[in-house]
Order: C-alpha cells, then structure tokens, then sequence
C-alpha cells in the first residue's frame, strides 16, 4: 500500500494540475500540450495503481506498475548523474521503489496481505 500511496501523487497530479503535469511529461517524454489527454491518462494510472494495491491481475497490474515506474526513473537518467544539484537528490527515491516494484512482482503469488485478488 505504501508503493501505490507514493505513484498515486503523479496519477492526481495529472488530474489535478494538468497542465503542470504536461510540462513534466514534455520535458522527460515527448511534447504533450493537450491537458485533456494527461489528466485521462492520469486517471487510468489511478485505476492501474488502486487495482495493484488491491492485487488484483497480479500479473498485469504488478507487471504494468513496475514497466511504467521504470520507464519514468529511467527517462530521468540525467538528474542521477548530478545528484548534488537541486532537486536531484529526490529523483534517487525513484530507485529503491522500483526495486521494491521488481521484488514485489517476483513474489507476487506469496503478496497476500490486504489483497482481494489471488
């Protein structure tokens, strides 16, 4: 519950302040303008993180959770490289979550613990 507490912040960050959000998505992904389409995409990702966090389609949810938290501590490759700089150092909690991401998707079958899914 408290990996899905940590990504749920971006999911409502995008719908919430769209358009901060799509300055974010511009500057480590591709352009993204359309506000309309980073909020429906940030209430897909809460959809994904509440199914996860409930384990449900362990699979799937487990799996998409970590590619996605991947993708975005890898497109911030940069910032690790200057980790003194300001705000850099925060973008190196991204790591140890994705290596929580990785062990919980390789024990997902034991990951019982407050989950309705099997």
């Amino acid at each position: 519950w408290s990996i899905a507490a940590f990504l749920l912040v971006w999911g409502f960050d995008k719908v919430l302040a769209s358009s901060r959000a799509s300055a974010t998505f511009s500057k480590y992904y591709t352009e993204m303008s359309d506000t309309t389409v980073i909020a429906a995409i940030g209430i897909e990702q809460i959809l994904l993180i509440l199914a996860f966090a409930l384990g449900t389609f362990k699979t799937l949810t487990y799996s998409a959770i970590t590619v996605m938290h991947a993708v975005s501590t890898f497109a911030s490759w940069e910032r690790y490289l200057a980790p003194f700089d300001r705000p850099n150092i925060l973008f190196f909690a991204a790591i140890p979550v994705l290596g929580a991401l990785v062990a919980l998707f390789i024990m997902r079958k034991r990951d019982t613990l407050l989950t309705i899914g099997k």
